[in-house]
């Protein structure tokens, strides 16, 4: 059976474009822990606050493409529900209480699933349960990573603070803004995504045995 012109363009039009895993990223505006950004964030500090959306936003639209169900797909697309649960975490920072690594993320993404959820029950549909995966988009998490996503923040960040610039940086941009090792080639200017790799193994082996000494 032939499907009409018009037919074909609506259900193109609720198909979701994956977000591209080559797009050009803007550098870290900051090396900081999330933690610290955190808490300048709960304090005023309006930069950290775009610091925190910078460095969070990517990975969690990644993250939640296609877990919005077509049936709920109108006016709202998951570029635009991820938008929504961030700015609602960001207005509820004061009460957010990260106590690892990994919570500010986590804390997102229940967020998200829980706009997600409301978006079915708005269009009259019962929310089916939705998983929180640990899987990061094109990239296998390493133990050590998951080890250290789920470290305290203290520990962690005193670790950091004594790693050189650019290792911290590799760091915060693997562990904390979750980039691929693809998006840390390009925006640390290694030739390979194998090369990137390699910084970044040697970088959180350097962490992990600054968190044991």
């Amino acid at each position: 059976m032939m499907l009409s012109q018009s037919t074909m363009t609506a259900r193109e039009s609720r198909k979701e474009t994956p977000p591209p895993e080559d797009a050009s990223l803007d550098p870290l505006l900051s090396d900081e822990p999330t933690i610290e950004l955190v808490m300048k964030a709960q304090g005023g500090d309006r930069l950290a606050v775009e610091a925190l959306l910078q460095r969070c936003l990517p990975q969690l639209k990644r993250w939640a493409h296609g877990k919005l169900p077509a049936s709920a797909r109108g006016s709202l697309d998951t570029g635009d529900l991820v938008q929504e649960a961030a700015m609602h975490v960001v207005q509820r920072l004061a009460v957010f209480q990260p106590r690892h690594v990994g919570a500010m993320q986590a804390y997102l993404r229940m967020s998200v699933i829980n706009r997600i959820r409301d978006e079915i029950r708005r269009v009259g549909r019962h929310p089916a349960p939705v998983e929180l995966p640990e899987d990061h988009p094109g990239d296998l998490t390493s133990p050590l990573e998951v080890a250290l996503q789920n470290e305290s923040y203290d520990r962690y960040r005193r670790a950091l603070g004594l790693l050189k610039p650019r290792d911290r940086e590799m760091v915060v941009a693997r562990v904390e803004a979750q980039w691929s090792m693809g998006e840390i080639a390009r925006q640390f200017g290694m030739r390979t995504v194998d090369g990137a790799r390699m910084a970044v193994s040697r970088a959180l082996k350097k962490l992990s045995a600054n968190m044991s000494a």
